[in-house]
């Protein structure tokens, strides 16, 4: 299996990134007019021998202090390294993440001294560096900080650093694919009970955006079981899980035998669920196979060819509107951009359901038309043969993939009362999916 495959490679790529890491959180800010711009450390991970994921690994260096000094005029303390670095840090960050027993909850790593009792016009009394390379300060009102420096070097404030360290945080470096996508699969047993074949399955569902899970029981509850592994269910209006199968007065077009177009989860949500499961526990005898293609690499491509269109859809919200009865009786309003950049123009999420699009359109009249212009633009780049993957699920196969990212659809299909179609659905969200893949990357790394 292609995740045992991965899992194996796992631990010699940890074992080497020493020299990566020692390069990446060297990155810190050195005299002169500009920062050294150093890429962040990575582990690679290789998706069916041709592709490769890379993943921010966790320091293992030691890093020595040579002299510490005061930059009054600044307010700030520079740190020389033994590499020849040099990191600043500011006198107000240091007594605010004093990591002294009095100003931080060791046991929850939560700080407790007031921002109400933070001076942050503080000076310093003393600096120096101490026999066991930990660096001490003595504040104005003689209370003492002593931080390791391991600590201080993560949190180096150059930009080289700081990207090293968001890109561990939250690994936010993707892999873009078209047609050509060999999807990777994993055994789900494996994923299950093996903490390494677990990590490589979430690495390649942030970073691909779609892992395929082979051999699960055909029957219900197997999603659960898998989200268990994670955390929790993201509970919707919909259940905890939620069966997709033909039902009379259909309260979802899911539920129904027609072709279902490309398109994300629950866009009527203003916080739509960050990450899909799909459990095939039986096939359609004809058809139903499904799609998906990379709405960030799509989004890519609209920016690209059409500026106009793309600027669009990253700035008018859209209305869209769910209504019906299943967990409970439901009525969804919301507002959302078809694709969310963040502050750096960085496509970070796409909302969009042709099913849910409300006829409540909230434009001036004259933006009516630009937006349709761009809407079906983007809708007609995602529909290009050369940026679909067709694949078709078979009893026993769970999809799991990223809700912001992929769009996904499915071909009409046959239903026979024989053998009716049924997949069986969950949701999680993105925040408890990263909290479990840091949990497993400390344990696997501990584990070396």
């Amino acid at each position: 299996m292609w995740m045992s495959t991965v899992a194996r490679s796992a631990l010699p790529a940890l074992q080497r990134s020493t020299s990566l890491t020692r390069q990446a959180l060297r990155a810190c800010r050195r005299l002169g007019p500009t920062a050294a711009t150093l890429p962040p450390c990575l582990i690679s991970l290789h998706l069916h021998g041709r592709h490769t994921l890379e993943s921010a690994s966790l320091p293992v260096s030691r890093h020595l202090v040579r002299h510490v000094r005061a930059l009054g005029d600044d307010r700030q303390m520079e740190v020389e390294w033994e590499d020849g670095g040099h990191s600043l840090y500011p006198f107000t960050w240091l007594r605010d993440n004093c990591q002294c027993p009095l100003c931080t909850l060791q046991s929850a790593q939560a700080r407790t001294l007031l921002l109400a009792d933070l001076d942050i016009h503080t000076g310093v009394d003393v600096l120096e560096v101490t026999n066991d390379n930990k660096v001490s300060i003595v504040w104005p009102d003689q209370h003492i900080s002593v931080f390791d420096a391991e600590w201080l070097k993560k949190r180096c404030f150059s930009p080289a650093a700081r990207q090293a360290m968001q890109e561990e945080l939250f690994l936010n470096r993707r892999y873009y694919w078209d047609s050509t996508l060999r999807i990777p699969s994993a055994d789900f047993d494996e994923v299950l009970r093996d903490d390494k074949a677990a990590l490589a399955w979430l690495l390649a569902l942030r970073r691909v955006g779609m892992v395929y899970l082979k051999g699960a029981p055909a029957e219900q509850g197997q999603v659960a079981r898998l989200a268990e592994r994670i955390g929790y269910l993201r509970l919707t209006f919909y259940g905890h899980t939620w069966q997709v199968q033909d039902k009379p007065m259909a309260n979802n077009v899911a539920y129904t035998s027609g072709k279902l177009s490309l398109h994300t989860d629950y866009p009527a949500l203003h916080f739509a669920p960050g990450v899909q499961f799909l459990h095939c526990i039986n096939q359609a005898k004809e058809g139903g196979e499904s799609e998906v293609v990379d709405g960030f690499h799509m989004a890519e491509q609209l920016q690209r060819e059409d500026p106009e269109a793309f600027q669009t859809l990253t700035s008018l919200r859209v209305d869209f509107t769910d209504t019906g009865t299943d967990y409970c009786d439901f009525m969804l309003q919301s507002k959302n951009c078809i694709i969310d950049v963040d502050a750096d123009g960085q496509v970070v999420k796409i909302n969009y359901n042709n099913a849910t699009r409300d006829s409540v359109l909230d434009l001036p009249v004259h933006q009516v038309q630009p937006f349709y212009r761009a809407l079906k633009a983007y809708v007609d780049i995602m529909n290009r043969p050369e940026n679909v993957v067709t694949y078709r699920m078979e009893p026993g196969d769970i999809v799991t993939f990223d809700n912001w990212r992929l769009l996904h659809g499915r071909k009409s299909y046959i239903s026979r009362l024989e053998r009716l179609r049924h997949l069986e659905g969950c949701y999680l969200d993105w925040d408890e999916v990263m909290s479990r893949l840091r949990i497993l990357r400390k344990a696997v790394h501990e584990d070396l």
